[in-house]
């Protein structure tokens, strides 16, 4: 970079004009005039002195990409700058807040999904060992027709069929063992598959 100075006197919309024609004086220049206000404001905005640094940098380098796009007549120099800071600054705090929705989200989903999956776990292993003992306090004749109809899904004359009995008698059993189950379960867990099987031919 040329160690000549340009003349204070030289406008700020002077100096965006000949940067906008590859002047790297001028652009020294123009950011040694506008990097302090510019920070100032990307400060006000993102409340944050690391970030608005990094938003002056950004805001200066479009300044040197885009200055040949820049016409005096439009407006202010100042003006122009403060639109380009005010604006990445903007997509800063809502990239910021995508960012922190989308972690909140998936923090959220993360914990319902494994307290989900171990209330799950637990309940159903609690469920299967209170089912086995109550089905151990029920006769032989009760416990095979509840495992064949209740848990293999068998209708009562596929288990009369396997069991060579009526499919009378297999209703009866059932009967009798779902209501000394439902005693000892509580009444919460058997009444649905029992009017099932009441359903079936």
């Amino acid at each position: 970079m040329d160690e000549c100075p340009i003349d204070r006197e030289v406008s700020t919309e002077q100096l965006l004009v000949k940067i906008g024609s590859g002047d790297l004086r001028a652009f020294h220049t123009f950011y040694d005039r506008t990097v302090r206000p510019v920070r100032t404001l990307a400060r006000e905005l993102l409340d944050d002195d690391a970030q608005a640094e990094e938003v002056a940098q950004e805001v200066l380098i479009e300044v040197w990409r885009t200055a040949p796009r820049y016409r005096p007549e439009r407006g202010s120099a100042q003006s122009w700058v403060s639109t380009v800071t005010r604006r990445r600054s903007v997509d800063r705090l809502r990239s910021a807040r995508a960012v922190r929705e989308r972690d909140d989200r998936f923090a959220a989903g993360s914990q319902e999904t494994a307290y989900d999956s171990v209330t799950e776990t637990v309940l159903a292993h609690c469920e299967h060992l209170k089912v086995r003992s109550c089905l151990s306090a029920l006769t032989a004749l009760q416990s095979e027709a509840v495992l064949l109809t209740y848990y293999r899904g068998l209708s009562y004359r596929e288990a009369a069929e396997q069991l060579r009995i009526p499919p009378s008698t297999v209703k009866t059993r059932l009967r009798d063992g779902l209501l000394r189950l439902r005693e000892c379960l509580g009444d919460c867990c058997l009444d649905s598959p029992e009017q099932a099987r009441e359903d079936r031919p």
